[in-house]
């Protein structure tokens, strides 16, 4: 599998695959799975080529690190990526007071605590080392500092001002002392990217959902600024909850909600375009994201093997130029979107 280097000035080198593995999936999202399937998925993530792994406390409640963590045993450090995520710390409560509920499934009783000051990203990270049994995390994402996750904007405005006033320093810390190699954000919103950009030292976005095919609202401001200062950008959520995996059919998904029907009829005007070119929703909707010269990974994730192969016979389909620029000509897509083929490190 192709990869991408990134490095910013004084900052270690990392090199992505160009697909990664977003282990949500694998910590009983919106189903349970056996820890033998998700032992399976994750190998066939590896034996596919996939070298970046990314995880969180919030995944399953632990679930994803701890999973990870057999699988990762045994294989030498400086041969994968690994990434995970600060700002919530679990603590052990009653079965029916655990977050998740109807979202992550036979989880331990686990109830998150935003916490984004100094000690509280200590915590979260060394409890991340503990779950994983790992002896280093790579990157740290400050998880979720958003308009979508904390509901109202005095909310967000005051985990933020935490965040900046005490957590940012621990990030700082940790990466002087390079016991990670960089940090940035976990984020559902581009704008919650633009704003801790414009106020700190962020090496990397895991941006999830807000640079697909359907959405590229990020062109306005983030990604311009990501390119002038080499932030590197990880793509979380390339089918935007589902839409663009399974196509615009009747209860499909869309940001974690069923897709409005406008949303749908985009959709479907964009794969119609795809099958006059003999290309698949699903397979536009992978390689899109990646055309873009801050984007340095994708991770859709599965919670299968044939989901996890798929997605790596996905990457290599050939797309036709004159695809994107029928969208484009179409309104479909951007016409500052770029959609020229990046050369990427062997």
């Amino acid at each position: 599998m192709k990869t991408r280097r990134w490095r910013r000035s004084g900052s270690e080198r990392l090199e992505f695959t160009e697909l990664g593995f977003g282990a949500a999936p694998v910590a009983n999202l919106y189903r349970a799975i056996s820890d033998e399937d998700a032992h399976a998925v994750l190998c066939e993530a590896w034996d596919t080529g996939s070298r970046y792994f990314d995880t969180a406390p919030l995944y399953g409640l632990g679930l994803s690190e701890t999973r990870l963590n057999r699988f990762l045993r045994g294989k030498r450090r400086d041969d994968y990526l690994l990434s995970s995520k600060v700002g919530r710390v679990l603590k052990v409560c009653a079965p029916e007071e655990r977050t998740g509920i109807g979202k992550f499934f036979d989880t331990p009783t686990r109830r998150e605590h935003y916490d984004y000051s100094h000690d509280g990203i200590m915590r979260s990270f060394e409890a991340s080392l503990e779950r994983l049994g790992v002896d280093r995390i790579d990157i740290l994402y400050v998880h979720d500092l958003d308009l979508f996750t904390h509901g109202t904007q005095d909310v967000v405005d005051a985990k933020r001002s935490e965040f900046m006033k005490s957590g940012y320093a621990a990030l700082l810390s940790l990466r002087d002392q390079k016991v990670i190699k960089a940090f940035g954000g976990g984020i559902n919103e581009s704008e919650a990217c633009q704003w801790l950009a414009e106020r700190g030292d962020f090496d990397l976005f895991l941006l999830a959902g807000r640079y697909t095919l359907l959405e590229q609202g990020a062109l306005d401001t983030l990604l311009p600024l990501c390119e002038q200062r080499g932030i590197g950008i990880v793509l979380g959520g390339p089918y935007n909850s589902g839409i663009l995996a399974g196509g615009p059919k009747p209860g499909a998904f869309y940001n974690y909600s069923e897709a409005p029907q406008s949303v749908l009829d985009k959709a479907a005007r964009i794969e119609a375009a795809c099958h006059r070119y003999g290309v698949k929703l699903i397979e536009a909707a992978l390689q899109f994201p990646l055309l873009h010269p801050s984007v340095v990974s994708v991770i859709p994730g599965g919670q299968t093997v044939d989901q996890v192969r798929g997605n790596r016979s996905i990457l290599d389909a050939e797309i036709p130029p004159a695809l994107w620029d029928e969208l484009k000509a179409e309104g479909l897509i951007r016409p500052d979107a770029p959609t020229e083929p990046r050369e990427a490190a062997a």
